[in-house]
């Protein structure tokens, strides 16, 4: 094996990208538990997977092996875990998806719109990581787990109005870069980039 591709491989088998792995793994998981009627044992998974959603930026910060390859990762983890859950809603709880109908496909489609955009102006899937939108993760995962162990549904309004908000700021840093970029924390941040990276691109 030749150093470059080892080295490619030492950063990719990081501690961070592990445990990002692991809830891309948990995401098929979340889809039998649910099809087989288990609750407890999705709500389990989920609260895990939710976790290491926290837990794999932090590390990889702390450590200092943050890059943009893990947040690709980290984006299709994402993906995988947010596309199983409205199934996963259906399959254990058909009252909620009709009695709240507005607010789950509020949620359906503050997730697939801007992943769709992004991947249709770039080809692959955006990475931002915005502030709103981690604010929004944060909401809709306690959320989601108060409503399947349960609880009242008005969290997972509150949080699906904060993720709508969230996720039309993505939009609007889609609309603004020419190109992909990773960490992009506001709309902000990426006129800025813009201005100085893509400079050239408005002349």
């Amino acid at each position: 094996m030749s150093e470059p591709v080892a080295e490619k491989l030492d950063r990719f088998w990081t501690p961070a990208n592990l445990v990002t792995l692991s809830r891309l793994a948990m995401a098929p998981v979340l889809l039998l538990l649910a099809n087989r009627g288990m609750p407890r044992a999705f709500v389990l998974v989920l609260t895990v997977s939710l976790v290491t959603d926290i837990v794999d930026g932090k590390l990889a910060r702390w450590l200092g092996q943050a890059s943009r390859w893990g947040a690709r990762l980290d984006s299709w983890a994402d993906l995988a875990t947010y596309a199983s859950v409205p199934l996963c809603a259906y399959w254990l709880r058909p009252d909620l998806v009709h009695s709240e109908a507005g607010t789950f496909w509020a949620i359906v489609a503050a997730f697939a719109v801007p992943i769709t955009y992004g991947f249709i102006k770039y080809g692959t899937l955006t990475s931002y990581h915005t502030r709103g939108a981690v604010i929004a993760a944060y909401l809709i995962g306690g959320a989601t787990v108060i409503v399947f162990a349960g609880g009242p549904t008005w969290p997972l309004r509150i949080a699906a109005a904060v993720l709508v908000a969230a996720e039309l700021e993505e939009i609007a840093i889609t609309t603004v870069l020419p190109r992909p970029v990773t960490m992009v924390r506001s709309i902000g941040v990426a006129r800025r980039i813009r201005r100085e990276r893509f400079a050239d691109l408005e002349e």
